[in-house]
C-alpha cells in the first residue's frame, strides 16, 4: 500500500482526526503562505476580506470608484482589495498611477479581461486582448487613424462637417427644451464611422441608430450591479438579465457590421482605401495570397476591432460634450468668458484647429470638464505582466490591477479645488493655458486611448462650434441650482438624463 493511500486510511479512520488533520494543514497552509510572502516581500495592504465575499461589503457597486477613493485615504495609494473572490490592487494618486503606468509600462502593461469582456470580444480585436493579436491590432488602428487623418486637417474637415449636422438638429428644436443625448451621439459617432467606414450615416438610418444604441446600452450595463457580481462569481450569476441584453447586443452588432463590412467589399478597389475596414481587407487579401500559416487579419478581429472603436471611440467623447453642455447652464458666468472669448476670436467665422492656442480660457473649460466629470474613472483593468516590487510591495505576476483615474484627477496634492468645477486649474496668473501633469482623463502608458489625439479635436471644434450658435439654459422653471450634475451608473459616467435649451445667439 503507498503511502498516499495509507494517509487517507488514517484520515478516514476517525471524525475527530480527520477534524484534526483539516485544521492542521490549515495552519500549514497559513505558515506557508505568511513564509513565501515574506520571502517575496510584504504585498499591498487593504481591508480584511470575508470568506469569497472577500470586501464586498464595503463596496458601493453602483459608484465603486467612490469606494476605492475613500479606501485609499486610510490604507495609500497601493492597496489590495477583494472583489468577491478576486485579489484586486488599486493604484491610487497621481504620483502612483503615472509611475505605474508609465515608468512600468512593461510589467503593469497586459489587460484583465473579466469574464463579460471576454463574453463580447471572445479574445479578438484590441481593447480586451494580450499578446500579439494585441499589440498587432493596436498597431494597424494606430497607423490606419493616422493615415486617415487623426490630428490632421482631413479629421478636422470631418468633425466640422458633422458639427454643421449636429447644429441643425439643434437649431430644429427652436430653444425648446431637448435632451442632447441622441443626436450628441450620432454627431460623434459619426466621425469615426467616416474613419472606419469610409462614410457618415444619417441620424434617421435606422441600422447606424441601432448601432449607436446598442454600443452605448452596453457600456452602461458592462457597469451595473448585475454585471459586477457575475464578474465575480460567473458561474453564480451567469443568468443575469444585463448579461443576455448585453450578449443580444454583441450578436446584432456583428451582424450590422458584418453587413456593412461585405457592401464594402463589393466594391473594394486595391488602388484607394476608403477607411479602416478597406485597409484590413487589403491586408487580409496580401497574407492570403502570401499563404501565411498565422495571420491576425481574420475575419473575427476585424469586426471586434471595428466595435471596439466604434463604441470605446464615441462613447467618452460624447459624454464629455454633454457635460461640457450641462455645466455651462449650470454656470453661466464661464459661459459668458467662453462666449465673449469665442466673439473676440472668431467673430462670425467657423472655428478651425489652429484657434485653440489663441482662446486659452475656452480650452480650459474643455479641460476643467474632462477632469471634473471623470468619464471613465477606473480605467478598464490592468493585469501584471510578470512578478514586480512596486514602491515596496511585491505584485505577483497575473495580479488585476486598477488604476483608480478618478483619484487622479481629483487628488488633493495636485489641485487646488478638486471638488469644484474650477476652469482656473488649467490658466496661470496672466490667463494663459497651462498643462497640468496630473490630468490624465485617457490613462497613460501602453494602453492609453489610441484615439486621444482624435478626441481632443473633437472636443474643441464640437463644444465651440455649438456655443458660438447658441446659449445653453436650464428648462423653463429649473433653477441654474436645481441642475443635477450626479451621473448615471455605467461604467463610463455619463449625465444622468435631462433636458436643455440650445437658444440661438443669431
Amino acid at each position: 500500500m503507498s503511502l498516499l493511500e495509507n494517509f487517507v486510511l488514517f484520515l478516514s479512520s476517525s471524525p475527530t482526526t480527520l477534524l484534526g488533520a483539516v485544521v492542521l494543514l490549515l495552519v500549514l497552509y497559513e505558515i506557508s503562505s505568511n513564509y513565501i510572502s515574506q520571502k517575496r516581500g510584504k504585498e499591498p495592504p487593504g481591508p480584511r476580506p470575508l470568506p469569497l465575499l472577500g470586501n464586498l461589503l464595503q463596496l458601493d457597486l453602483k459608484r465603486p470608484h467612490k469606494t476605492l477613493f475613500e479606501l485609499s485615504k486610510t490604507y495609500g495609494s497601493i492597496f489590495t482589495v477583494y472583489f468577491g473572490p478576486n485579489k484586486v490592487v488599486v493604484l491610487a494618486g497621481s504620483k502612483t498611477v503615472k509611475e505605474a503606468l508609465v515608468n512600468n509600462a512593461e510589467e503593469f502593461g497586459d489587460r484583465d479581461i473579466t469574464p463579460i469582456f471576454h463574453d463580447i470580444t471572445k479574445g479578438h480585436g484590441i481593447l480586451f486582448t494580450n499578446g500579439e493579436t494585441w499589440r498587432e491590432m493596436r498597431r494597424f488602428a494606430l497607423t490606419t487613424l493616422r493615415d486617415f487623418g487623426m490630428g490632421k486637417r482631413v479629421a478636422e474637415d470631418k468633425i466640422l462637417e458633422e458639427c454643421c449636422h449636429l447644429i441643425q438638429m439643434f437649431e430644429d428644436h427652436k430653444g425648446k427644451p431637448m435632451d442632447t443625448a441622441h443626436s450628441i451621439h450620432y454627431a460623434v459617432s459619426n466621425v469615426i464611422s467616416s474613419i472606419i467606414y469610409g462614410c457618415r450615416f444619417e441620424y434617421n438610418d435606422a441600422c447606424y441608430q441601432n448601432l449607436v444604441s446598442r454600443a452605448n446600452e452596453s457600456i452602461r450595463l458592462s457597469g451595473s450591479v448585475e454585471i459586477q457580481l457575475y464578474n465575480m462569481f460567473p458561474r453564480m450569476f451567469y443568468w443575469v438579465k444585463n448579461r443576455q441584453l448585453i450578449l443580444k447586443n454583441r450578436d446584432m452588432a456583428v451582424m450590422d457590421v458584418k453587413h456593412l463590412i461585405d457592401n464594402l467589399k463589393e466594391t473594394l478597389n486595391p488602388h484607394q482605401c476608403r477607411g479602416l475596414v478597406d485597409c484590413f481587407l487589403l491586408r487580409k487579401q496580401k497574407e492570403e495570397d502570401s499563404c501565411m500559416m498565422e495571420t491576425q487579419y481574420n475575419e473575427s478581429n476585424l469586426i471586434y476591432s471595428v466595435t471596439n472603436l466604434f463604441g470605446a471611440g464615441a462613447d467618452t467623447t460624447a459624454a464629455t460634450v454633454r457635460w461640457t453642455l450641462l455645466l455651462m447652464a449650470k454656470y453661466p458666468h464661464v459661459q459668458d468668458q467662453v462666449q465673449e472669448e469665442l466673439s473676440r476670436v472668431l467673430g462670425d467665422r467657423q472655428v478651425c484647429v489652429d484657434d485653440r492656442k489663441n482662446m486659452p480660457y475656452t480650452d480650459a473649460v474643455i479641460h476643467e470638464t474632462q477632469r471634473f466629470a471623470s468619464v471613465v474613472p477606473m480605467a478598464i483593468p490592468h493585469k501584471t505582466a510578470q512578478d514586480v516590487t512596486f514602491q515596496g510591495y511585491f505584485i505577483k505576476k497575473g495580479t488585476t490591477v486598477l488604476p483608480l483615474l478618478t483619484s487622479v484627477l481629483y487628488d488633493e496634492s495636485e489641485w487646488e479645488s478638486p471638488n469644484t468645477f474650477n476652469p482656473s486649474h488649467f490658466l496661470d496668473k496672466e490667463g494663459k493655458f497651462t498643462r497640468r501633469d496630473a490630468f490624465m482623463p485617457f490613462s497613460g502608458g501602453r494602453r492609453v486611448c489610441l484615439g486621444e489625439g482624435l478626441a481632443k479635436m473633437e472636443l474643441f471644434l464640437f463644444f465651440t462650434s455649438l456655443l458660438q450658435r447658441f446659449r445653453f439654459t436650464p428648462p423653463p422653471g429649473v433653477t441654474e441650482d436645481e441642475l443635477d450634475l450626479t451621473p448615471a451608473v455605467g461604467f463610463t459616467l455619463a449625465p444622468s438624463a435631462h433636458e436643455l435649451c440650445a437658444v440661438s445667439r443669431h
